[in-house]
């Protein structure tokens, strides 16, 4: 068995991991990068391998940094079969198209400068029709079922405790009569969630393929985030402006509601609409209602007592429609507004925060992970003013950030995750995280046990036959791997900036940065 990394090599975007065996080739995920300009330059580039070679790709949960590809792969020729969750495979069919249409959006409107100059016009990643038919490709495979996808590899699916329907992925493979064990982690959940499941137990595996979104980080407010959340609606409130809360379409959102209704079923919520002014979480939250058989229990019991009680519905406004979202921004006080994207780098949530980060009066509240280089990022970095729709928006809100409602395990709940191992991997591959907090967990992961720590570059390759590991060299720089080096050593140097390190070393990477540029 090899495996080779595609994507979410030392960034929190892109994930994507091919597995081949002497007759079969899987991908487990097919992310699309987010983030940095850089960064979401790759999604343009060809796969580094065929497409029409894939059998199967094995999908861990639906966010678009894990799923956004698909429809791509079917458009260059894959005709083998996507594996999911039933969950998963339903919110595919909205986030999907509903990425083909934002590809389509954003070509349209890059084309209309390029041909203003002259040049040669873009197409977009794949279209809204490109998606939907990818969904065609989909078969559903429920949780803790050990299935045969060939008459030496199996595969199983247990809960991640994520997001709805996500999964940890174990594979065996059989080869001349050895079999080889390589567990998936995908995304790793917090414990103690509303509505999902608890990460489930792993007790072994060979090799281990583990997300690192926050290594070195610990979250700050699990215990209390109900009641912090409380306490801005009440202040934000007294000053008399508006809640603003940048949250993913799937999970963050529903999480926000089951906390706003159990305030309200409390008798404790302020007087207040809750506008949900996002298409794509309305659409989720439909998911959401037929999918209670995988609520974790607290959940399920209080179902109708408080998600569905008539005193939340009554405040809950769900706008579908531009004018409605429009109307929004003539509210001033007494709103709490929840809307995509998640990270600010498009969709309503930029309107309402030109109409609201400049006013003392309100507060922008983040619930979720903020890439560097995005526009949350800057928010939550302290930037006084940032760019929105081409105009300069003075920061005058209050920010807050909850991490605590993060989907994500924080660097406490990774190493529990990883201790429950009965045997422990031989060795681990770390991903899906930014390079100073994959080397703080490398570190802690080589000081507790005896085990191979690596953190893979983009297109390394591991072959992981008869016990042995033998690494294969990158071959070449191609254009895609200087954009993405590139990338990485310009979000360092933000970082370092930010922290006034020393010197030395940022006219070190100064120095990495020009030889790349003349790579360029």
């Amino acid at each position: 068995m090899k495996i080779s990394f595609h994507g979410a090599c030392r960034t929190v975007t892109g994930s994507c991991t091919l597995v081949e065996t002497d007759d079969t080739k899987i991908l487990v995920d097919c992310g699309m990068f987010q983030g940095s300009k850089d960064l979401k330059e790759l999604n343009y580039g060809e796969f580094n391998f065929s497409p029409a070679e894939i059998d199967y790709v094995i999908l861990t949960h639906a966010h678009i940094d894990h799923s956004g590809l698909i429809p791509k792969l079917v458009k260059k020729g894959f005709k083998g079969t996507v594996i999911a969750t039933k969950p998963t495979t339903d919110l595919c069919s909205i986030l999907l198209p509903d990425s083909g249409y934002i590809q389509e959006l954003e070509v349209e409107r890059k084309n209309r400068k390029l041909a203003r100059a002259g040049k040669p016009l873009l197409e977009p990643i794949y279209t809204h029709l490109d998606a939907k038919r990818a969904l065609m490709f989909f078969s559903t495979l429920d949780y803790n079922l050990k299935v045969d996808l060939t008459p030496t590899i199996s595969i199983r699916f247990q809960d991640a405790g994520h997001i709805l329907g996500s999964s940890i992925v174990e594979i065996w493979a059989k080869e001349n009569n050895y079999e080889t064990k390589v567990v998936f982690s995908g995304d790793i959940g917090n414990l103690n969630q509303p509505i999902i499941q608890d990460p489930t137990v792993i007790e072994e595996t060979d090799y281990l393929v583990m997300e690192t979104t926050y290594g070195n980080r610990l979250h700050k407010n699990i215990g209390d985030k109900q009641e912090l959340l409380l306490q801005i609606i009440e202040s934000t409130f007294l000053r008399g402006g508006n809640v603003i809360i940048p949250a993913f379409a799937v999970e963050r959102t529903q999480d926000l509601l089951y906390y706003l209704a159990r305030l309200d079923f409390e008798g404790r919520l302020p007087d207040c609409k809750i506008y949900v002014d996002s298409p794509l979480a309305i659409s989720a939250n439909e998911i959401f209602k037929v999918s209670v058989k995988y609520f974790d229990d607290e959940t399920k019991a209080a179902f109708d007592k408080i998600w569905e009680s008539p005193g939340i519905l009554q405040r809950i406004v769900m706008t579908r429609s531009a004018e409605e979202s429009k109307k929004l921004n003539e509210v001033r006080t007494n709103a709490i507004i929840i809307s995509a994207s998640g990270m600010c780098d498009a969709g309503r949530i930029k309107h309402h925060l030109k109409h609201n980060l400049w006013r003392e009066e309100s507060s922008i509240v983040f619930v979720g992970y903020q890439a560097p280089g995005t526009l949350g990022r800057q928010i939550l970095d302290g930037k006084k003013q940032v760019r929105i729709h081409g105009e300069q928006i003075a920061v005058n809100a209050q920010i807050y950030n909850l991490d605590g409602f993060s989907g994500h395990a924080d660097q406490k709940a990774l190493l529990q995750w990883f201790d429950s191992f009965k045997r422990k991997p031989k060795e681990v591959f770390l991903v899906h995280g930014e390079p100073e907090g994959m080397e703080v967990f490398k570190n802690l992961l080589l000081e507790r046990y005896d085990l191979e720590v690596h953190m893979p570059e983009l297109y390394q390759t591991f072959d992981l036959r008869y016990g042995q590991v033998k690494t294969y060299d990158i071959e070449g720089p191609t254009e895609k791997d200087i954009a993405y080096i590139y990338a990485n050593i310009i979000n360092k140097l933000s970082e370092l900036y930010k922290t006034n390190l020393e010197r030395q070393e940022i006219k070190q990477l100064y120095e990495k940065l020009k030889s790349i540029e003349n790579a360029i």
